[in-house]
This record gives structure tokens, sequence and C-alpha cells, in this order.
């Protein structure tokens, strides 16, 4: 017999945001009323699921987005780093098609594919796919459920899919309380799934600033 292990990445909820600022890892960014909407529909996808562990970033928004799952199945929330938001030198700015006229933001925009204005898309993937080798054997011939971001999310998904990192961030599948799903025969990885448990809520307005 083998052992089928499934490890599901929830992307946060809406954010409060209404200076539209890049918040990156800044503190005190909660989610909206809708946001948390989003969080509940997401826990909602979860029922009837066999949840074993559960873990999340230490920010604000991720912790948010994870309290009604840990209500429904009353399993602690495991904080760890390593599912937190990829580091970002243009953090508490508000970007706009002006910004590429502004001197900070061109200096560090010379390298989209390492990309040079932030963390590394490679070390992204090297933290993720440790914590989620934690979260795999915690949860070993069950489920568990990490709540992350959307950049780290996606490097994940791209790497297991064995796709070049780099990218384009208009074109990422990693919607607002999505769950892109990893099953894991054994120690390998058998596929990738992806759902939106939000959709009714995204509305026709742009993406929200951030991730």
């Amino acid at each position: 017999m083998t052992t089928t292990t499934v490890v599901h990445l929830v992307r946060h909820g809406e954010v409060y945001n209404p200076e539209k600022v890049l918040y990156g890892r800044m503190p005190d960014f909660h989610l909206s009323d809708r946001g948390r909407e989003m969080a509940d529909m997401a826990a909602d996808w979860f029922e009837g699921h066999d949840i074993a562990a559960l873990y999340s970033s230490p920010l604000d928004r991720t912790q948010e987005t994870a309290e009604p799952l840990q209500k429904r199945t009353d399993l602690p929330v495991t904080l760890d780093d390593r599912l937190v938001e990829a580091a970002n030198q243009f953090e508490g700015m508000s970007l706009s098609v002006r910004s590429v006229r502004d001197p900070y933001v061109l200096s560090r925009v010379y390298n989209p594919f390492r990309p040079s204005w932030g963390e590394a898309y490679t070390e992204i993937v090297q933290r993720m796919v440790e914590v989620i080798k934690v979260a795999r054997r915690a949860a070993w011939g069950r489920e568990a459920v990490c709540v992350s971001h959307q950049l780290p999310i996606w490097m994940a998904r791209r790497a297991a899919e064995g796709k070049r990192l780099w990218h384009r961030p208009d074109l990422r599948e990693c919607n607002l309380a999505s769950v892109t799903s990893l099953t894991f025969v054994e120690q390998r990885l058998a596929s990738v799934s992806y759902a939106e448990p939000a959709a009714s809520l995204y509305g026709d307005g742009p993406g929200v600033p951030g991730a």
C-alpha cells in the first residue's frame, strides 16, 4: 500500500489597504471585511478534508486567514517564517505607471530574472520546499494546510511543475484565498491542482497590491 499526503498552500484573503501600498512584510495590515469572508469561504472549502496540520506565515493577514480553519479543525496554528512574504525593496511604496521614472525604482529593476528588487526566486523556492516537507511529514497519509502569500506559493508551484521561475507577475494563477494543492504519493509529487473558493467575491476590479 502506498501513502498519499496532500499539502495545500492557501493564499490570504483581501487586505484593507485604501492607500494601495505595497505592504510586503509590514505589520498591521489586516484582512478587510471581504477578506474575512474569503477566509471563511476557504475554510468551508476544506469541509470533509482530513486536515492533520495547520501552518501560517507570521504576518497578520495570513494568521487571520488561518483562523476560521483553525476553529473548524481545533488544530494549533504553527507559525513558520519560511512561509512569509517575499522580501521587496519597494515595500511601503505606492507604485503606479509613473514609478518607472522614479530613480529609486529604476536603479533596482535591472535584473527581472533574479529579481534584482527583492528576494531571489531560488531562495523563495528553497524555503518553501523546506516547509512543505515539514508539513508533509507532520500530516503523513493525511492533509496539511499552509497559509502563505502569492509569490511564495507561485514559486513553489512553478518549481513543482518544473517551470522556469522568472515570469510575468500579472499572469500568476494565485488569487486571493485560493488553494494550490500538492499531492504526494509517498515522497513523490504526483499532481498539482488549484481552486478558488472565494471567486464569487473577486469582482471585476484590479488586483489588490501587496500580495
